[in-house]
């Protein structure tokens, strides 16, 4: 097995013989026209074939709007030439914020979202002459909750192996079935303010391991749940597409940001092998999008494992790794192999309804290249960038309109952009937007540093 190496591939016929080299099944294409695709979203069609990914900033006012920074973040998203922009995690309660700092629309900040998109829409016009789509992400971050200074975890099962590292103690963290039914309403009434605010749909969140992705593992689950039937863990999911599509009408995208793989192990992880944690099991993700199309999903973006565990390298390949994740020991084109392959096989399942791919950022400059050939060969719709976007906003309208990404330009994929949120800090590329985001790094390091010190000397004490 080829092990992990940094990036540093001088040509595209250097990256195309280690593909070979390597033996893994990723194509290569030098006609990037499938990356001008015309793509039919739920009653809207895209302008191009290329997305932004959620990215969350950390950077909200503490109401939930939008501060100077996070409008920052989207006005230089609108005018970068992606056709459909991915909103980042926004509460539908508050409990549910990952961070004080998240997004969360409400009555009281409804406005400064209806400008905030009628000012991104006429950038994206003028800049690149094209009508944006507009998708916002509502989210329970359930074991990841801190809504707060304080981490407030809100389980849907014990897991041995991830409840130490969040927090979680007590059989009381665990959310219980009345809590889940009353929170399909408050998803309800979050897209019915997205709706109003002007965003063109809504994600159903369902994925790293956050409440309703969580759900999905929830094999010793008990009640109606959980447990070994995937009618049940799924239950909240489809139940709550299906609550949101009565509500918000036809005219209104519903999407998912779906974990298919969790590379965690059984009975804790969805989507897994039962014997090896690393092999992708398609049973269940397949049935599961057949239903979450049924029940009204237009657009899935898919992605994989854990950020908050060891593994993150299988929803994102990296050079180099945030502080405490190990370095993977297999290459980073193993591991894109793995995504693009289930990438493959749900947008099979999914049929006329497209699959967003994710996982590229590493892949720097030949983006482009990689992400034709799986539009070209069905693998997928339409390709997302999270963390390139980050770095390199306007990459869709250099590849659009030059045929190529600027190498001085793209991720170098050296997770500093994770360790700034892990950090408890507001989030963005130390790399490519240095004066705005270095200064945060250090800010960050530094607090967390001291929060660290403080820790340790309080352990001594006792």
């Amino acid at each position: 097995m080829a092990k992990h190496k940094m990036f540093r591939y001088k040509s595209l016929e250097e990256f195309k013989q280690d593909i070979e080299s390597q033996n893994v099944n990723i194509e290569l294409t030098q006609d990037l026209s499938p990356l001008k695709n015309n793509v039919t979203v739920g009653h809207l069609k895209t302008a191009n074939a290329m997305a932004i990914l959620p990215m969350e900033g950390c950077d909200s006012n503490p109401d939930g709007s939008m501060s100077e920074l996070t409008k920052r973040r989207y006005m230089r998203f609108s005018t970068g030439g992606s056709s459909l922009i991915w909103w980042e995690a926004n509460a539908v309660v508050e409990e549910g914020k990952a961070n004080p700092q998240s997004l969360m629309l409400t009555n009281e900040n409804l406005d400064s979202f209806k400008e905030f998109l009628k000012e991104s829409r006429e950038a994206a016009k003028e800049a690149n002459d094209i009508s944006l789509i507009h998708i916002l992400q509502l989210t329970h971050s359930g074991r990841y909750s801190r809504p707060g200074d304080a981490r407030a975890p809100m389980v849907a099962f014990r897991d041995p192996l991830l409840d130490e590292r969040s927090g979680v103690f007590s059989d009381d963290q665990v959310v219980t079935d009345e809590y889940l039914d009353a929170l399909t309403e408050k998803y309800v009434t979050s897209a019915l303010l997205a709706k109003e605010a002007g965003y063109d749909g809504v994600d159903i969140k369902a994925c790293h391991k956050y409440l309703l992705s969580e759900l999905l593992g929830g094999f010793t689950r008990e009640g109606k749940y959980g447990g070994e039937s995937l009618e049940n863990r799924s239950r909240f999911l489809v139940q709550t597409v299906e609550a949101v599509r009565k509500a918000v009408g036809s005219d209104f995208i519903i999407g998912c940001r779906l974990n298919v793989f969790d590379v965690h192990p059984y009975p804790y992880g969805f989507g897994c092998d039962k014997e090896d944690i690393y092999k992708f099991d398609s049973t269940e993700p397949v049935a599961l999008i057949k239903m979450l199309v049924k029940a009204g999903v237009n657009v899935f973006a898919l992605s994989s494992s854990n950020p908050y565990f060891v593994y993150p390298q299988f929803g994102r390949p990296f050079d180099i790794p945030s502080l405490g994740v190990p370095e993977p020991e297999e290459s980073q084109l193993s591991i894109l192999e793995k995504i693009f392959e289930y990438t493959r096989i749900a947008q099979e399942a999914a049929g006329d309804v497209p699959i967003i791919g994710n996982g590229y950022s590493w892949l720097r400059k030949y983006i482009p290249n990689v992400a034709a050939a799986n539009i070209k060969s069905h693998s997928c719709s339409m390709v997302g960038l999270g963390r390139s976007s980050f770095a390199y906003p306007d990459a869709a309208h250099d590849i659009l309109t030059t045929g190529e990404m600027d190498s001085k330009k793209v991720c170098v994929s050296c997770s500093k952009c994770t360790q700034i949120m892990r950090d408890h800090g507001s989030t963005g590329c130390v790399v490519r937007d240095s004066k705005v985001y270095v200064p945060k790094y250090r800010e960050a390091r530094e607090a967390r540093e001291a929060r660290e010190a403080a820790e340790a000397l309080a352990t001594a004490i006792r």
